[in-house]
């Protein structure tokens, strides 16, 4: 099968296509021809060596941690599913091929395409994960850093719907988009401590940092110390005694069947960039600048 592999740890350019094994599902696995993959930051931090210490990776490798296709193999004791269903979940293989193993698996419904299925698996989880973290409850307000990205787009809609007010940051292009999606907006950099009290003067609740870039200081200043603030992208958070959140192996078949159910009934928006899989490296090299606007998807023939 063609896949996109890399044989050493470095920059995009690393990624190549190759022929390699279709790989056979076992015990509680089924293989899924795959229509889409998702293509997320930790892909990139992966490729560049960066997770070793805390997340080995065996080279040659095949990137990619989400899904959304056709199953077409089962392994031992699979019942829950059957060959032909089109699902959405999580890879066990790397999802940047034409076949990929998986164990977490949720139905996809009719109405809702292959791209904007696999935008919700890994961003789904994170937002959820994070906002059940931080204790979100209505009538509270959470600020979000960063928020234009995949996670942030689902996160700002879940926690708009738990009755929360939500003030995020983005570039200035992104203002709009995120107003769209129910947040209050504004833009990051020098001053925003002064914006975020002038937008809420009686304090934030809660703080969700999906940026990674230097905010959790300002973070500290708007909540008057470390309580309920979770950050997913900045490693420097244990120094200052905030959370980090790392990707959870606790993953909800039913959970993600209820997001899917909610996309394709057009309660739950995602926005997607999609590139073709042999465009991987290019897409990789958008996902490394940051700035991304909802969620980079490869296209899989």
């Amino acid at each position: 099968m063609k896949a996109i592999v890399f044989d050493r740890f470095g920059g995009p350019d690393v990624l190549h296509e190759a022929d390699i094994e279709v790989p056979r599902p076992g015990p509680g696995q089924v293989r899924v021809r795959v229509k889409a993959a998702g293509l997320n930051a930790l892909d990139g931090k992966i490729r560049a060596g960066m997770m070793e210490a805390v997340r080995p990776t065996p080279l040659p490798a095949v990137p990619g941690g989400e899904l959304a296709g056709v199953v077409d193999a089962l392994g031992e004791g699979v019942s829950d599913v059957q060959v032909g269903d089109e699902v959405l979940g999580w890879s066990d293989t790397g999802s940047y091929a034409q076949y990929a193993l998986a164990t977490t698996v949720a139905p996809k419904p009719a109405g809702l395409d292959w791209q904007h299925a696999v935008a919700l698996p890994v961003a789904g989880e994170t937002a959820e994960r994070v906002l059940n973290l931080l204790g979100l409850a209505a009538g509270e307000t959470v600020l979000m850093h960063g928020a234009s990205g995949a996670v942030g787009t689902l996160a700002v809609q879940l926690a708009t719907a738990r009755g929360a007010r939500v003030i995020a940051t983005a570039g200035p292009a992104n203002q709009d988009y995120l107003t769209s999606l129910g947040a209050t907006a504004t833009v990051y950099g020098d001053g925003l401590v002064e914006r975020v009290q002038a937008l809420a003067p009686d304090g934030v609740d809660a703080v969700f940092d999906l940026a990674g870039k230097g905010a959790l200081e300002d973070s500290i200043t708007l909540r008057g110390g470390t309580e309920r603030i979770v950050t997913i992208a900045d490693f420097g958070a244990r120094q200052l005694g905030i959370t980090f959140s790392q990707g959870s192996r606790e993953r909800s078949t039913a959970r993600l069947a209820a997001l899917a159910q909610d996309a394709a009934a057009g309660k739950l928006v995602t926005t997607v960039t999609a590139h073709p899989l042999d465009r991987a490296a290019t897409a990789q090299r958008v996902s490394d600048a940051g700035h991304v606007r909802g969620k980079l998807v490869l296209t899989v023939d």
